[in-house]
């Protein structure tokens, strides 16, 4: 499956730098707005939630079609999540960069692009549409262009969120020396997900880096027990994009009720 994703994205980049040459998006570089540091949005007491904008996935087809990019990242935010991640990839996803700019100008959080990054060309992309990080998945990406992304990343002031599933992968981002790292219980290739893969990978983390859990999350307990074995923050989509009332769906898993 991977490969068929990642296929679809150079695709995809391929005709929109023919339409968009990436000169043109490296001269907007200097337009960006406001800062949003997303790394340290994920270092502050307690779990962090990073809330999701997808319309839909590869695993659970359609989710919320129809959702307004505006309302329901406003909704996330009263609920307290402490940043966002936006799904821009089209044909899987339902996503695109119109989301990405929509959810900038909607509120204030730090943002995420999470895509299948296989070009540079989608670094620039992401700086100028809103984006203040950019998601790397180390199975997507080999060991020469991981780093040239990640160091390209960096020079234009955006955070990687450095993807691994497996025990391998994580030692390609520890050779890498990525600060933020994501654990993505979901095996990209069958579609499978297994919340102990983050139990099983905490282990060999080592100390100051910062760890996110993604997919198969959605309940308040599972946060508290990732928390007591030093997860800093969980990326959750699904369950937030398919619940009725998001704000509410938010506030309990981020605890905000409480005043957690």
């Amino acid at each position: 499956m991977i490969e068929q994703l990642i296929f679809a994205a150079q695709e995809g980049v391929d005709g929109r730098r023919h339409e968009v040459p990436q000169a043109d998006l490296e001269s907007r570089l200097s337009a960006r707005g406001d800062d949003r540091p997303f790394s340290e949005a994920l270092v502050r007491p307690g779990l962090s939630l990073i809330a999701e904008f997808k319309r839909r996935s590869p695993s659970a087809g359609e989710i919320a079609t129809s959702a307004a990019v505006a309302d329901q990242v406003g909704a996330y935010e009263r609920g307290g999540a402490a940043a966002l991640s936006v799904l821009t990839d089209g044909p899987h996803f339902g996503g695109s960069l119109d989301d990405l700019r929509a959810a900038r100008a909607a509120c204030d959080l730090p943002i995420v692009r999470k895509d299948f990054i296989v070009d540079p060309y989608q670094l620039y992309e992401a700086a100028v549409n809103g984006a203040d990080a950019v998601l790397l998945i180390v199975g997507a990406l080999d060991d020469h262009d991981l780093a040239s992304m990640h160091d390209e990343a960096r020079a234009i002031d955006l955070d990687c969120l450095v993807e691994v599933h497996d025990a391998a992968e994580l030692e390609r981002a520890l050779e890498l020396d990525a600060d933020l790292i994501g654990i993505n219980n979901r095996n990209l290739d069958e579609g499978t997900v297994d919340i102990s893969t983050t139990y099983e990978l905490m282990h060999d983390v080592p100390a100051g880096k910062t760890v996110v859990a993604e997919s198969g999350i959605s309940a308040r307990a599972e946060l508290e027990e990732l928390e007591r074995v030093g997860v800093d923050a969980v990326l959750i989509g699904g369950a937030l994009m398919a619940a009725d009332d998001p704000e509410a769906k938010t506030r309990e898993l981020t605890g905000a009720d409480e005043g957690a």
